[in-house]
């Protein structure tokens, strides 16, 4: 047996998160399918600061709302495929951040479960996706601002042009997750495939 690369499973259950991963249903910015089901993991080290982060967010009354973390390669690619701009997703050939299981996107939500409004949606690749864009609202930087605090004092890093994203520092350290050597190894977790490529665009 092969030994299994260093990813956590998170799950709501383990870590009190609600998890909405947008690239295992279609609504997202290629309207594809890309993941098979919404299984979530992160690498130890990340899953150390997660669990810190949400310690934080509870404590200014709100919850942690995972939409991506570990990013299958063939995930990645399908994503370049549809929008190569580098300033929003990492070239494949290069690797991702999601890829090293070191990266995760999310937001704040509140007690009844509704997200904080932070002005654009995830994947919006746009200047109004970067964290201190002046245009927004007040209310909007300030739930930006309690997302960012929360996730740097937990010890992530965040992306400067998109709000949801927060990663391990030097995250180029990790080395890039083989994601079929791992689900070899994690046939408990559930027996499917993690990913599936998508019908190209």
């Amino acid at each position: 047996m092969p030994t299994p690369p260093p990813l956590v499973h998170i799950t709501g259950q383990t870590h009190d998160v609600a998890i909405d991963l947008i690239y295992a249903g279609a609504d997202n910015f290629t309207g594809q399918v890309i993941y098979a089901h919404a299984l979530c993991f992160l690498h130890p080290q990340a899953e150390a600061c997660l669990r810190k982060a949400i310690a934080a967010a509870r404590g200014l009354g709100f919850r942690l709302k995972i939409l991506d973390a570990f990013r299958p390669q063939e995930a990645q690619e399908a994503l370049w495929a549809v929008a190569p701009n580098p300033d929003y997703i990492a070239d494949p050939k290069k690797g991702s951040n999601h890829t090293r299981g070191v990266a995760v996107d999310l937001t704040l939500i509140d007690a009844q479960g509704q997200a904080l409004d932070m002005g654009t949606p995830v994947d919006t690749m746009s200047p109004a996706s970067h964290h201190f864009h002046a245009a927004h609202p007040a209310a909007v930087q300030v739930n930006r601002m309690m997302l960012l605090t929360v996730m740097l004092e937990a010890g992530f890093v965040h992306h400067p042009r998109e709000w949801w994203h927060y990663q391990l520092p030097d995250a180029q350290r990790f080395a890039l997750i083989d994601s079929h050597a791992f689900m070899a190894c994690v046939p408990a977790v559930e027996n499917h495939a993690f990913h599936r490529l998508p019908d190209s665009p």
